[in-house]
């Protein structure tokens, strides 16, 4: 009975503050920035790209400048990558199968290198992310052209991590991330930790696809987030958060999406593209606020990104994009939950970190 009541109150305790505000912000310019430039370009269909490339600055909030910048180019590799493959992939018409094969490969791919890189947040997420997003929505510019908003994107999310320096802080020679030994313990546990991967986002992508879902890498999505936890009750407590905070999430969706005249797109007619490229931005700084404190929360304002970016590139009924969300959520997280739990490694059963620690995948 005590370890279900501390389990309960695990699932609602915050994590220490930490400036959160401050990356909060760091994360919203690299954002706004290129995503206003395309509003007033008269693109905001292209928004997806820009914020892929964005979500560089989410990466090093806590690292002093230096490490910071180092960090953030290993993590827009991942991010990069995602987004390359899903053009390709989207550009040559190669979805279904395709889609959840490619992805669970590259999840274990990313996996390692995620791992041995030690990007917080934990694990290939994002890329997957962009990955699954950017393939299933039609590329309405040259390839080339998606890839250079996304690296640029990126390039200004570096600029914004690293502006600080300028205020006196000098450049330590020969400063490193920390990474890991590359010894027999090391490649045990990222071969057992890229398998999960692969099963887990392969197999969520596969039942999305048998239940005839339209948005199948929402639950290869869910599926890497449980995989990010230290240890199984964290990785539980990972996948239950991913489905409350979606499911609240959805609720601020049906609000702005939803005709009536609560809708913020009621009040603006003729100017919805502006209007959802605008909430894109102030979401994601409530994401980033909740970052590290309440993944659940911070599920709650990325919901809205995810699914109002998909709204701008390729419109589609509401309702519609609200349940396939939803039941993708379950499927995905559940599954993730299920691989978790068969399939474990030493360093799996060590114990919980303290609330909060973990980082948001």
């Amino acid at each position: 009975m005590q370890s279900v009541v501390h389990h309960l109150r695990q699932l609602h305790s915050f994590g220490p503050a930490n400036n959160d505000h401050l990356s909060a912000w760091r994360v919203a310019i690299s954002v706004a920035v290129p995503s206003l430039v395309l509003l007033l370009l008269g693109r905001p269909e292209l928004t997806i790209y820009a914020v892929f490339g964005a979500l560089t600055g989410m990466y090093g909030r806590s690292e002093p400048h230096q490490l910071r910048l180092t960090h953030q180019l290993q993590a827009a590799m991942v991010l990069l990558s995602g987004v390359t493959v899903g053009v390709v992939l989207s550009v040559n018409g190669l979805h279904s199968w395709w889609l959840v094969g490619i992805e669970a490969l590259l999840a274990g791919v990313g996996s390692v290198y995620s791992d041995k890189v030690r990007l917080r947040p934990n694990g290939p997420f994002f890329g997957i992310l962009a990955l699954g997003a950017c393939a299933s929505v039609p590329t309405p510019v040259p390839w080339y052209v998606a890839l250079l908003i996304a690296g640029g994107a990126a390039a200004f999310s570096l600029l914004v991590g690293f502006g600080g320096w300028v205020r006196g802080r000098a450049w330590q020679p020969g400063a490193v991330r920390p990474a890991v030994r590359l010894n027999g313990t090391f490649r045990r546990h990222a071969a057992t930790h890229a398998a999960r991967y692969v099963l887990a986002v392969g197999a969520a992508g596969t039942i999305g696809l048998l239940t005839g879902s339209g948005h199948p890498h929402w639950a290869m999505a869910a599926a890497a987030v449980p995989l990010a936890g230290a240890d199984l009750p964290s990785s539980v407590h990972r996948g239950i958060h991913r489905m409350m905070g979606t499911f609240l999430g959805l609720v601020l969706v049906a609000v702005v999406l939803f005709p009536g005249p609560w809708a913020p797109l009621h009040f603006f007619p003729g100017a919805e593209a502006a209007v959802l490229a605008l909430l894109v931005i102030v979401f994601q700084f409530g994401t980033e606020l909740f970052m590290t404190r309440h993944y659940g929360l911070a599920m709650v304002w990325f919901t809205p990104v995810i699914l109002l970016m998909t709204q701008l590139a390729a419109p589609a009924d509401p309702q519609v994009l609200i349940t396939e969300r939803a039941v993708e959520t379950v499927v995905g997280a559940g599954t993730g939950i299920l691989v978790v739990v068969l399939i474990r490694s030493r360093r799996n059963r060590r114990p919980a970190p303290a609330a909060g620690a973990a980082a948001l995948p």
